[in-house]
């Protein structure tokens, strides 16, 4: 069972999320609310597996809202909802810990993998909110001392694949991609999946495949 909590100041938003949800017998919404001071308290109460965060709302941000209850140690992983107005605060919210970002508009079937992704320890990522912040800060690519082979599995990491498939689609094993990724890490630096893959998409690397 995966234990969601809720955050947006739009209600309209909130029942709908909440009612599509409960098609699902493994995910519980457990806390729906309309500001970040209640998902900080929801958190704190409720130990959530996944967290939706809405960015704008009243009394304390979705950034904000999701530093603090990162800081609570609980071990919940939290998605933004965003739309293409917000996104010059999503790199806020990935610096402050947030574990991938999905449109408000995405498919409802998008967003139900998106909170199973996060259940799992992925990163889910909206490829239209990536391309969105990519026209928006069009970062200039930097050159770096990545090898071709680390520089693929990246590529396939940014594309949203897990260890796994990309050991498949490389045809190495599980083990060589995680320390693939460690040397990766480190030479962009950055300390996690959700940095490396907006790393590789604000530089172009995804248009480039």
């Amino acid at each position: 069972m995966i234990k969601v909590v809720l955050a947006d100041d739009h209600e309209v938003v909130r029942i709908g999320i909440g009612q599509f949800l409960q098609n699902y017998p493994d995910i519980h919404l457990i806390a729906s609310v309309g500001s970040g001071r209640e998902a900080v308290a929801a958190c704190a109460e409720h130990q959530p597996d996944v967290v939706l965060m809405d960015l704008v709302m009243p009394d304390l941000d979705g950034v904000e809202a999701t530093r603090q209850i990162l800081q609570l140690g609980l071990g919940a992983r939290v998605i933004v909802l965003t739309s293409f107005s917000d996104r010059e605060r999503i790199l806020d919210a990935i610096d402050a810990g947030a574990t991938g970002y999905m449109l408000k508009d995405s498919e409802p079937e998008e967003l139900l993998r998106g909170i199973r992704a996060a259940a799992r320890g992925e990163s889910p990522l909206s490829p239209r909110a990536a391309q969105a912040i990519v026209n928006a800060r069009q970062t200039a690519r930097v050159p770096s001392d990545l090898t071709p082979r680390e520089t693929e599995v990246l590529v396939l990491l940014a594309s949203g694949m897990a260890n796994k498939e990309i050991g498949r689609a490389l045809g190495i094993s599980e083990k060589t991609v995680k320390a693939h990724l460690t040397n990766v890490f480190q030479r962009i630096g950055v300390s996690d999946r959700t940095q490396a893959a907006l790393w590789a998409q604000r530089r172009g690397l995804l248009s480039s495949r």
